[in-house]
């Protein structure tokens, strides 16, 4: 992730607010602002799924995003009430992990907000999940870990999208010996279907477990020049298809391959969650 100078840092703290117990949190439409979403209607999406991974994390989304209504003005010294939400630091730190990762300040909320015991916290629950949420859930740590496995790559010298897709076609032909057009084959995809959106909760972790072991590398070893990257991508997916067969494990390949996608999962869960939400008055919004 990337580090934070004092002024970034502070585009954060300027924001934040206390309760009247002293504790912290910040306002959703002035973290919007902070995090350049001019419209609230692609920021609540991003609320939604910072929502679903809040409750597939353990936690009751009313603890970390408290609904409250604001006043704003429309003009002609006229107000109308519209939803907002006081967010926690964890909530602000899901919402940033589901972010717009072309924004480079969405990875600066990432270091800001970054949380140590997150992935204690998620393992201490995540046995309890079915598998459509378990899947959502490393998912959404392979979204996180593909930024920072792209911006290794970057800084190992791979610049066009060209040549970073035949670094993550090596990967996958180290991990399952078929390059990323095999493997659509396999599993009988559209070409416009992602490959991590269409596998296990087993598999995800298997390429999660590639995705970090070379990000790793990349940097440890300040790997340079694209044939370099490309050979190590695929040797580390190697080691760990070798590993799985070490443990008897199951190979990638033949694993199955669930029926809905995660974005489908996704969507249902989030329809899921409005219809139990309380019901509340109508408010237009902007």
């Amino acid at each position: 992730m990337s580090k934070l100078n004092a002024g970034e840092y502070r585009r954060f703290e300027d924001i934040k607010q206390a309760d009247a117990a002293g504790g912290e949190y910040w306002l959703a439409r002035e973290l919007a602002d902070t995090l350049d979403y001019t419209e609230w209607r692609n920021f609540s999406k991003v609320i939604d799924k910072a929502k679903l991974a809040c409750r597939n994390s353990g936690f009751d989304c009313d603890d970390h995003f408290v609904e409250v209504n604001k006043m704003v003005g429309i003009g002609s010294g006229t107000k109308r009430k519209v939803l907002d939400y006081e967010l926690s630091r964890y909530a602000c730190y899901l919402i940033v992990q589901n972010g717009d990762p072309r924004k480079e300040v969405i990875a600066l909320g990432q270091t800001y907000f970054a949380i140590q015991t997150r992935r204690q916290e998620v393992a201490d629950y995540f046995n309890r999940l079915d598998e459509d949420n378990r899947r959502l859930v490393v998912r959404g740590d392979i979204k996180q870990w593909n930024q920072m496995l792209a911006e290794a790559a970057k800084n190992a010298g791979l610049i066009t999208n060209e040549e970073y897709a035949v670094f993550q076609n090596a990967g996958y032909k180290g991990l399952y010996g078929l390059d990323v057009d095999g493997i659509h084959r396999r599993k009988r995809l559209r070409d416009s279907d992602k490959i991590l959106d269409f596998m296990g909760s087993e598999e995800l972790a298997a390429n999660l477990f590639r995705i970090t072991q070379t990000e790793s590398k990349l940097k440890r070893e300040n790997i340079q020049g694209s044939e370099s990257a490309n050979e190590t991508h695929f040797a580390v997916g190697k080691k760990v298809r070798q590993t799985i067969k070490d443990l008897g494990g199951t190979m990638p390949e033949n694993l199955p391959t669930p029926e809905k996608g995660i974005s489908q999962v996704e969507r249902e869960q989030i329809r899921e969650l409005k219809r139990k939400a309380k019901k509340r008055p109508l408010l237009l919004d902007e």
